[in-house]
């Protein structure tokens, strides 16, 4: 091959965007490309372990009184001030959560601005990944190649046959999805047309309706397995790339307890993980600990930022962080708040889910995860234990379900969704590379 290709990757800063591109990135480093992650500032020194070059950014003015462990209080602080929030329906959420969540991520946008396009001039990428559900201009009119990458829920590609993204409605009843697009219109309209008037003024083509984020002309990528897509009812034109899923190989292995290992009687092994937001949730986390500690299962639990506030039962295991990767495949069973990054690493994974979602596109994931068999949606805040405890022996117990979502498991691993999108980026730059000698 030529002389390996740089390609710069930005991530929205979170576990979910970042690891899948930290997976992505690692397969092209491998190949002999050049990879920069134009990253958040609180990953410093988290990317540049596995061969990365780190090119960090502020998305606000620092805070000169943070500590090593904001991060951790940050969100310890958010889920407090918000959880109130997610218990309401998705369509009052689109006023108290989803705009100001959008307006904090514009504002990070208009800061970053100068930052990228330094960046982009030291770095001189070929081609260019941002994996985010907002453009970032400097981004867009560089002479690299631009790569939009959706690890959200792919409702968030837009089209008439699917369910509003965020809404979490079902795909078979169309009742709720025009009220909820015209909610979607009159809180955030106005936003949009003030951050598309910038964008356009930064030099990047116009935004498309009700989007934030531009779509490549040349090559997009999506992460979602193709027993739970929307395809037959979404169409999407031949710049669109499934990645069936996207599971990093850079995780440590993680052996399971010898005693996990007695599966007699019915016993299943649980993992429990609410994401780094549903953690901080001490509340929602402690209430599933101690219903599942008086089962006969082994649990493991991603304990998240509060981990030495949760009290485990004698039948679990548990830490801050966990090797996720590594313990799905040793699971019978995945309790998950409906992140795309579980979602898809538990079907690769062939592991039927209880989803209990949070907020954004979680409740898109728990719908369909519900409405396609490969697991149970439960209501976060209001379900009976028995209802909990029964999904949970349901489908530990269920040999249809458990068979369909091994099979599933099969047939995306050899799908290599990882792969294929390391080698759209790759085609992708080295097609730009060509054009510009």
């Amino acid at each position: 091959m030529a002389e390996g290709l740089t390609v710069l990757f930005m991530p929205e800063s979170a576990y979910g965007p970042t690891n899948q591109c930290i997976g992505l990135g690692k397969v092209l480093l491998d190949r002999g490309h050049r990879v920069v992650f134009a990253s958040e500032r609180s990953w410093a020194g988290k990317l540049e372990p596995f061969g990365f070059v780190e090119a960090l950014v502020d998305l606000a003015e620092p805070d000169p009184a943070a500590s090593g462990d904001a991060a951790g209080q940050f969100w310890i602080d958010f889920i407090n001030d918000t959880a109130p929030e997610f218990r309401k329906p998705t369509i009052d959420q689109l006023e108290s959560f989803v705009q100001p969540t959008y307006q904090a991520l514009i504002d990070g946008a208009r800061f970053v601005q100068p930052q990228l396009e330094r960046i982009i001039a030291d770095q001189r990428p070929d081609v260019i990944a941002l994996d985010n559900v907002i453009t970032f201009p400097a981004l867009v009119t560089s002479r690299a190649a631009y790569v939009r990458i959706v690890s959200c829920n792919p409702l968030e590609i837009r089209g008439p046959g699917i369910a509003p993204v965020f809404s979490g409605y079902p795909a078979a009843d169309r009742s709720g999805w025009a009220e909820f697009l015209d909610r979607f219109d009159r809180t955030h309209g106005a936003m949009w047309s003030t951050f598309d008037e910038w964008v356009q003024q930064q030099g990047a083509p116009p935004l498309p309706a009700r989007d934030f984020v531009h779509t490549s002309a040349d090559a997009n990528l999506y992460v979602y397995p193709e027993e739970l897509d929307y395809v037959t009812d979404r169409p999407l034109d031949a710049t669109w790339h499934r990645m069936d899923s996207s599971v990093r190989e850079t995780d440590e292995p993680w052996a399971l307890p010898a005693r996990f290992a007695d599966r007699s009687g019915g016993r299943g092994v649980i993992y429990l993980s609410l994401g780094s937001l549903g953690g901080a949730d001490i509340g929602l986390l402690q209430r599933l600990i101690d219903l599942l500690g008086g089962t006969q299962h082994h649990v493991i639990v991603s304990m998240g930022p509060r981990a030495k506030e949760i009290r485990l039962a004698g039948n679990m295991v548990g830490a801050e962080f966990l090797p996720q990767t590594s313990i799905i495949p040793q699971a019978d069973l995945v309790i998950t708040h409906g992140g795309n990054n579980t979602v898809t690493e538990a079907m690769h994974f062939g592991k039927p889910m209880i989803v209990l979602p949070l907020f954004w596109d979680q409740y898109d994931n728990a719908q369909r995860v519900h409405e396609t068999g490969y697991g149970v949606r439960l209501s976060t805040y209001t379900f009976a234990d028995q209802e909990l405890l029964d999904a949970v022996q349901s489908l530990l117990s269920d040999d249809d379900v458990r068979r369909r979502a091994a099979s599933a498991g099969a047939a995306i691993r050899a799908r290599d969704g990882l792969r294929v999108g390391a080698d759209v980026i790759e085609a992708t730059g080295l097609k730009y590379r060509a054009t510009r000698h």
